[in-house]
């Protein structure tokens, strides 16, 4: 087991069946979190589950599409149940939704703001309850430094990401100081999502080779990298933290 920074502490994670939401809800448990971790997919979901207890900690699988509310206030229900209290969300589900401002179809366009952006309002409603009436807790939602900068057809993603960015910050007026409420904005990390953006270049492997060449430390971010960053903002080490938008990129946006 970890050094238990969450220990006694019950936990929601968004996207949790596999890149960055995987590592952070298999790294909450190691750290005393019972987890409730929330994807689409049952079979990759159940094996989550299994990978937890087979380290000795608790989770649970919800099911659901976060772009939908009502699957937001099944989480923190779920949560609440299972495990008694609610004192973590994090906010990691997304999506890219491909193409240009000139070009995106407005379909795409809508889902990526969906789920991206929207169910994050979603989550933080449905968590803020809960959470006041538990003592408070710690709201961390996965940006991206796109919130900062524009890549190639990108264009739903930067816009939902950057918004993610101004909602953090009001949230954090909003819900404070029972709750914090904080962001994170990785750059180029090593999973499933980033290969699909890749697509939008014309050689993605080499697009994908490059962004880690990018960096002033000279590799591609590993989700273990992001889980770290999200058990920070989660735990008491950040305790006079909110607001904030948390960049870790391997160097990329000094603009070397």
């Amino acid at each position: 087991m970890g050094t238990q920074r969450l220990a006694g502490r019950a936990a929601i994670v968004t996207g949790a069946t596999s890149g960055m939401g995987r590592a952070i809800a298999r790294l909450f448990a190691r750290e005393g979190a019972a987890v409730i971790a929330s994807g689409r997919d049952e079979a990759r979901g159940a094996e989550v589950v299994r990978e937890i207890e087979a380290d000795g900690g608790r989770a649970a699988f919800v099911a659901g599409d976060v772009a939908i509310p009502e699957t937001s206030a099944r989480l923190a229900a779920e949560c609440g149940s299972r495990f008694g209290r609610l004192d973590v969300a994090v906010a990691n589900a997304g999506v890219l939704g491909l193409g240009s401002v000139a070009d995106l179809p407005v379909e795409d366009w809508k889902r990526a703001l969906a789920v991206n952006l929207d169910s994050v309002f979603y989550l933080m409603r449905s968590v803020a309850a809960p959470m006041r009436a538990g003592g408070g807790g710690a709201i961390v939602v996965n940006a991206s430094i796109a919130a900062f900068k524009g890549f190639p057809n990108h264009a739903a993603y930067c816009a939902s990401k950057g918004a993610l960015v101004a909602l953090v910050r009001q949230a954090a007026v909003d819900l404070g100081p029972a709750i914090r409420v904080n962001a994170l904005c990785p750059g180029p990390v090593d999973t499933p999502l980033l290969w699909d953006s890749a697509v939008a270049f014309p050689d993605p492997a080499a697009a994908v080779a490059e962004a880690g060449r990018k960096t002033v430390l000279g590799r591609l971010g590993q989700p273990g990298d992001v889980a770290q960053a999200a058990l920070f903002l989660a735990s008491d080490e950040s305790s006079w933290i909110t607001g904030t938008a948390l960049t870790l990129d391997g160097g990329i946006m000094t603009g070397r």
